[in-house]
C-alpha cells in the first residue's frame, strides 16, 4: 500500500472524505471522489442537473478553507487543489462508486497475488458490499472482493454512443420525410434573411466557448495551495 509519511494513503482519504463532504453538502453538491496523489488533491463533485465552472470554482474555495483549518490532512509542500464534475469515465473506489455503475463497462486491475490475469474488462453485473461481478465480452463472469482490486474506472462505450446517435439520426430523417410535404400556408415566407442576433446555422452570433469535459474529467478548476 502506497504511503505518505508512514500513513496509509487509504487512511488520510477517508478523513480527506469525511472532512471534504460536509462542506460539499451545504454548497449543494455530492461528493463523489478525493484521490491525493504527490502533489494534487483531486476532488470529484456532482449535483442534479450539472455543475458550471463559477458553481466548481465556489466549492473549490469552500473546500480549501477547510483545508486550511485541516493542514494535517495534505502535505506540507505547495500542492494543486483540483475541483472537478465527473467526466465520462470515472474512477470507482467504493462500494457505493461501484453498485451506481453497475450496468456499466469497467476496466480494472487486481491486486498482485490475485489468481488470473490482473487487467481486466467488461460489464459490471452485480455489486453488493463484498465485491463486484464483471461479464466479459466471451461471457464468462468473474467475482471480485474488494480487497482483490487495485484500481478500477467506467469506460465510455463509445459503439453504444455512436449506435445511440445514428438511432436518433434515422428517426429525425424519418420524421421529417414524413413532415417534410405539409408546409403551413398561413406562415410567410421569410426569404434568405437572417433574423438578427442569428448566425446561418441559426446559433447565437456572440458564442461564449465553454469548456469540454474530458473522458475523466467534466468541468474543472485548479488553484494552488500552499501550506
Amino acid at each position: 500500500m502506497e504511503t505518505r509519511k508512514g500513513v496509509e494513503v487509504a487512511a488520510v482519504t477517508d478523513e480527506l472524505e469525511q472532512a471534504i463532504a460536509p462542506v460539499c453538502a451545504s454548497a449543494g453538491v455530492a461528493l463523489v471522489d478525493v484521490e491525493l496523489r504527490q502533489s494534487t488533491l483531486q476532488v470529484i463533485v456532482e449535483r442534479d442537473g450539472g455543475l458550471d465552472l463559477d458553481a466548481i470554482a465556489e466549492v473549490a474555495r469552500a473546500i480549501s478553507l477547510v483545508l486550511d483549518e485541516r493542514a494535517e490532512l495534505v502535505p506540507d509542500a505547495p500542492f494543486e487543489l483540483e475541483v472537478s464534475s465527473p467526466g465520462v469515465e470515472r474512477r470507482l473506489r467504493r462500494p457505493e462508486h461501484f453498485a451506481r455503475a453497475i450496468g456499466e463497462l469497467l476496466a480494472l486491475r487486481t491486486t498482485p497475488g490475485t489468481s488470473g490475469e490482473r487487467r481486466l474488462e467488461g460489464r459490471l453485473v452485480a455489486a453488493d458490499d463484498l465485491g463486484v461481478t464483471l461479464r466479459g465480452e466471451d461471457g464468462r463472469e468473474r467475482e471480485l472482493a474488494y480487497g482483490e482490486i487495485e484500481r478500477a474506472h467506467t469506460v465510455f462505450d463509445w459503439r453504444a454512443a455512436l449506435r445511440a446517435g445514428s438511432a436518433r439520426t434515422d428517426v429525425a430523417e424519418e420524421l421529417s420525410e414524413a413532415g417534410g410535404e405539409d408546409e403551413d400556408p398561413d406562415v410567410e415566407d421569410l426569404g434568405e434573411e437572417t433574423p438578427e442576433g442569428l448566425d446561418e446555422d441559426f446559433g447565437a452570433a456572440d458564442r461564449t466557448p465553454q469548456p469540454a469535459a474530458s473522458r475523466r474529467g467534466g468541468q474543472t478548476t485548479k488553484q494552488r495551495e500552499s501550506r
